[in-house]
């Protein structure tokens, strides 16, 4: 029996071009497990469809940029598709995952509904205008080596090649050895480029190689950035969640507790609505 809803109980797919509120990109770093990737799908669909938030369900199919040989990087592209595709079909959120090379995207392109560029592979020119000659909505994750007025060379490929709908995510820069830290001015800077900013607060809170062989976080503080985020003003927030962050397989040092996120996002929300009416809608400034 199929597990498919009926067209009319399916959340419609996200126009980034006419949306004007807060979204949510969300979900495990990578595909763990079938079983897990759907649990988490169907309660992150309970907490933002409670909000009345807009989601996209994120799981990385596979995490090419592990710091060690032997970390978990995923169930590869056919199978991780396959989870993502039964996630779009049990819950009726549109997905996204990152792809690494241009010999993805076909498949990629099939299933996905927002295509990802990783952070480290924000100025590879072929995967981006690739990408963009999908044809589908794509999200560029700053580089941390990027400052971010120099970002807009990304978006010019995309564009070049057809992009329409673009975001670019914030993830936090190079701060000395070990370290990320955000300049919030760089979202003002950002969304002066005519793409939709998104805020990644987990990855944020990393520490590239902090404990030795993996990455370290500090996802305390989580919930602080995402509030400045949103008073800044953003387009969108990126958490990656786990319902057991220290048996995550892949960044367990920064990912959100799930029983947390409903909280932050609250308190999100009210400051978006405070917020987002009194930002001039071009520039993203008071």
């Amino acid at each position: 029996m199929s597990t498919k809803k009926a067209g009319a109980d399916r959340p419609k797919e996200i126009d980034f071009s006419t949306l004007n509120e807060l979204f949510l990109i969300s979900g495990p770093c990578v595909i763990e497990s079938e079983s897990h990737c759907l649990d988490t799908a169907h309660q992150l669909k309970a907490i933002t469809q409670d909000l009345r938030m807009p989601l996209i369900f994120k799981a990385s199919f596979d995490k090419a940029n592990r710091t060690s040989l032997s970390s978990f990087r995923g169930p590869g592209l056919e199978k991780g598709l396959e989870i993502l595709q039964r996630v779009k079909d049990e819950t009726g959120l549109p997905v996204t995952s990152d792809v690494h090379g241009t010999d993805q995207l076909g498949a990629a392109a099939r299933i996905l509904d927002l295509i990802q560029i990783p952070a480290f592979l924000s100025r590879q020119t072929d995967l981006i205008s690739g990408a963009a000659g999908t044809g589908k909505p794509l999200n560029i994750k700053k580089g941390q080596f990027l400052a971010p007025q120099d970002v807009r060379h990304a978006l010019d490929k995309a564009r070049a090649a057809g992009a329409v709908d673009l975001l670019i995510t914030e993830r936090g820069s190079s701060f000395g050895y070990n370290n990320l830290i955000v300049d919030f001015k760089s979202l003002a800077i950002l969304r002066s480029l005519g793409a939709q900013v998104v805020f990644d607060g987990t990855h944020s809170v990393q520490l590239p190689g902090g404990d030795g062989s993996s990455s370290g976080g500090q996802a305390e503080f989580i919930p602080d950035l995402v509030r400045a985020a949103v008073a800044v003003g953003v387009d969108g927030i990126f958490l990656e969640v786990h319902q057991k962050p220290a048996k995550a397989l892949s960044d367990s040092s920064n990912a959100l507790p799930l029983d947390r996120l409903k909280a932050v996002l609250e308190l999100g929300l009210e400051i978006d609505r405070l917020v987002r009416p009194r930002m001039n809608s071009r520039t993203g400034r008071l």
